[in-house]
C-alpha cells in the first residue's frame, strides 16, 4: 500500500517554508564552517574589516538564503495565481529592504574602515553616516513603492523640483553646512585656539558648528563668523599641534642698567610667574634678547615659550605686572 501525499495547499505550503528554512540553516552552518577555516588565514591580510565582514555574513547570510530558496521554490508552489502574486510581492519587497539594509551596513563599515585610516574622513564620520542612511532609505523607499505599484514618476518630479527650489532658497545656508564640514574635516582650527582672521576678527574658537564658528574676541564680546566666510579666509592659528605658544614681550631699559642683572632678574620673574600659574606638568624656556643701542635705551625682547602657556594674554598681563614691581625693587629704570 503506498503512501499518499497531501494535495492540501495549506499543508503544502508551510512544509515547503519548513524545507527552504531547514536548507538554508544548513547552507548557512557549511558557510559558517569554511569561513572559520579560512578565517585565519585571512586576518594575515585584512586586519580590521574582517572581523566586520564576518559579523555581517553572521547576520545577514542566513535571511538572504532563505529569500532566495523562497523565489526559486515560489512557481512550484500549488496556489492560485492571485496568491502567488502577492507572495511574489512580499517576497520582492522582502527583498529589497534587506538589500537596501545590506547595501547601508556594507557602505558604512567602508565609511568606518576609511576613518580609521584618514583622519579628516573621521572627523566628519557621524553627519557622513547620517547622509549615507537618509540616501539608502530613500533610494530603498523607491524600489519597494515602485515594485508595489505605485506611481514614483510623479513623486520623484515633485521631489526634483522641491529639492532645486529648497537648494536655491537656502543657497547660503548649504553653503555654510559644507564650509562646516570642510572645517571639521580638515580642522584649521579647534575649540579653544587662538585665532585671527584676515577679516580682522581674533579671538579663541568657543564653538564650531555647522552654520557658524564663535570666536570670543578680548572684550568677552562673541563674533559670529559664517563658516562660508571663514572657509575662505586667511586663518593665523597660534596655537600650535604639540600644544606649546608663546609669549613676546618687548621691553626698553635705560642705557645705565646692568644689563647682566636686568637679563637675570627678568629670567627668574618669569620663572617664578610660570611657576605660579601653570600646572606641574608644564614648561616653559625664557630668552631675552637685546636688539637695539640708543641714546635713549637699550631695546630688548622677552621671549616665554613652552607648553602650559594657553591664555597668551593673561601670561603677558602677570609678567608685565610682576616684572614692573620687581624692577621697582632692583632700581632698574624703564623708558
Amino acid at each position: 500500500m503506498g503512501i499518499k501525499l497531501p494535495q492540501d495547499p495549506w499543508v503544502i505550503v508551510p512544509c515547503l517554508i519548513l524545507a527552504t528554512a531547514f536548507c538554508a540553516y544548513l547552507v548557512n552552518g557549511l558557510v559558517g564552517l569554511v569561513l572559520k577555516i579560512v578565517r585565519p588565514l585571512v586576518e594575515k591580510a585584512y586586519l580590521d574589516i574582517d572581523n566586520r565582514i564576518y559579523r555581517l555574513l553572521d547576520h545577514f547570510l542566513y535571511p538572504i538564503l532563505v529569500l532566495a530558496g523562497l523565489l526559486v521554490i515560489e512557481d512550484a508552489v500549488p496556489l492560485p495565481p492571485k496568491w502567488l502574486r502577492a507572495a511574489h510581492g512580499v517576497l520582492i519587497v522582502c527583498t529589497l529592504l534587506l538589500a537596501t539594509i545590506l547595501a547601508a551596513k556594507a557602505t558604512l563599515l567602508f565609511l568606518r574602515s576609511a576613518g580609521s585610516r584618514y583622519e579628516s574622513v573621521r572627523n566628519i564620520s557621524q553627519p557622513i553616516e547620517v547622509f549615507t542612511k537618509i540616501t539608502f532609505f530613500v533610494v530603498g523607499g523607491i524600489m519597494i513603492a515602485d515594485n508595489l505599484g505605485i506611481a514614483i514618476t510623479p513623486l520623484v518630479t515633485t521631489l526634483g523640483i522641491g529639492s532645486l527650489a529648497i537648494a536655491i532658497a537656502l543657497q547660503d545656508t548649504l553653503g555654510n553646512l559644507f564650509a562646516g564640514l570642510y572645517i571639521k574635516a580638515d580642522q584649521p582650527l579647534q575649540v579653544g585656539h587662538y585665532v585671527k582672521l584676515s577679516t580682522g576678527e581674533e579671538g579663541y574658537v568657543e564653538h564650531i558648528g555647522w552654520r557658524n564658528t564663535q570666536i570670543r574676541e578680548l572684550p568677552q564680546a562673541t563674533v559670529y563668523v559664517p563658516n562660508s566666510k571663514l572657509a575662505q579666509s586667511n586663518i593665523s592659528n597660534f596655537h600650535s599641534h604639540s600644544n606649546d605658544s608663546m609669549v613676546l614681550v618687548q621691553l626698553r631699559v635705560h642705557c645705565n642698567n646692568d644689563l647682566e642683572k636686568v637679563e637675570q632678574v627678568t629670567c627668574q620673574v618669569a620663572r617664578e610667574m610660570f611657576k605660579t600659574l601653570c600646572k606641574r606638568d608644564s614648561h616653559c624656556d625664557t630668552f631675552v634678547r637685546f636688539s637695539a643701542f640708543n641714546p635713549s635705551g637699550v631695546d630688548f625682547a622677552v621671549t616665554l615659550s613652552g607648553r602650559g602657556l594657553g591664555d597668551n594674554f593673561l601670561f603677558k598681563h602677570e609678567f608685565v605686572k610682576r616684572l614692573h614691581r620687581r624692577y621697582r625693587e632692583e632700581g632698574i629704570t624703564v623708558l
